[in-house]
């Protein structure tokens, strides 16, 4: 059972400390949910986990498994099993929906899968989540709808099958049909058991879908509170003030 540990997790941006010692375990089989007001490092967390070049890590530790993730290229530690859903997927043009993800399939397997299986992978994917066949054949992100994108991001979930996914703001400008569906993908991907997932939310909608084991709440680059489901709802009724606050 796959383990992500994040121990005392030190980040800056151009010198200035975003992340003030973040400590976190998740668990294959556990969900998390990380929520706190905009500005207080939840998305940093993730990008810097992923290995994104902007954010520098001056402190603390990152093992998936007891293997050192911050010591890994950013490929490396999607191969080792680590997934990150992005809140703004990037435009590629010229790179299909299909062909990326075969390439990504393949490249986290070891071998390329044999075309007729990795289309009706595909096809299987692609219906669950209400997604038009000729979407396969569109250049990735480019033109996308808000929902498109994050429809897109759930077929690479379940194809890519990680150990650990860290979903930063799925719900962001979703309607509600478009929450439903992707909700219902998390919770497809949430059902085998052998996964952990970190779901990063400002908002408490999507956790009315997707039921959290455990909720963070972050506020000044740390997390400042920690409890089960039933912290998203108070957070839902009182706000992140007094966290705003009491991190000022």
């Amino acid at each position: 059972m796959s383990t992500l540990q994040i121990r005392d997790l030190r980040v800056a941006v151009e010198d200035k400390e975003i992340l003030k010692g973040v400590n976190l375990t998740v668990s294959a089989g556990q969900t998390h949910a990380i929520m706190g007001p905009n500005g207080s490092g939840k998305s940093t967390l993730a990008y810097a986990v992923a290995g994104h070049p902007k954010y520098t890590i001056t402190g603390g530790e990152v093992l998936l498994d007891g293997e050192d993730v911050l010591a890994m290229s950013v490929d490396e530690r999607a191969r080792s099993g680590l997934f990150l859903a992005m809140q703004y997927p990037v435009e590629v043009p010229g790179v299909s929906v299909s062909n990326f993800l075969r390439s990504a399939v393949t490249a986290v397997r070891g071998e390329a899968p044999k075309l007729r299986d990795f289309t009706k992978e595909l096809k299987t994917g692609m219906d669950n989540l209400a997604i038009d066949p000729a979407f396969a054949q569109r250049n990735l992100n480019e033109g996308f709808s808000g929902g498109e994108k994050k429809r897109h991001e759930i077929l690479q979930l379940e194809l890519i099958k990680p150990k650990i996914a860290v979903l930063d703001e799925t719900d962001s400008g979703l309607d509600v049909d478009a929450l439903r569906v992707v909700s219902e993908g998390v919770n497809r991907f949430r059902e085998r058991g052998t996964t952990g997932v970190l779901l990063i939310t400002h908002y408490t909608r999507i956790l009315r879908y997707v039921k959290p084991d455990f909720v963070h709440v972050f506020a000044g680059g740390k997390i400042v509170e920690e409890g089960g489901p039933e912290l998203a709802d108070r957070l839902e009724a009182e706000g992140y003030e007094r966290y705003a606050k009491a991190s000022a």
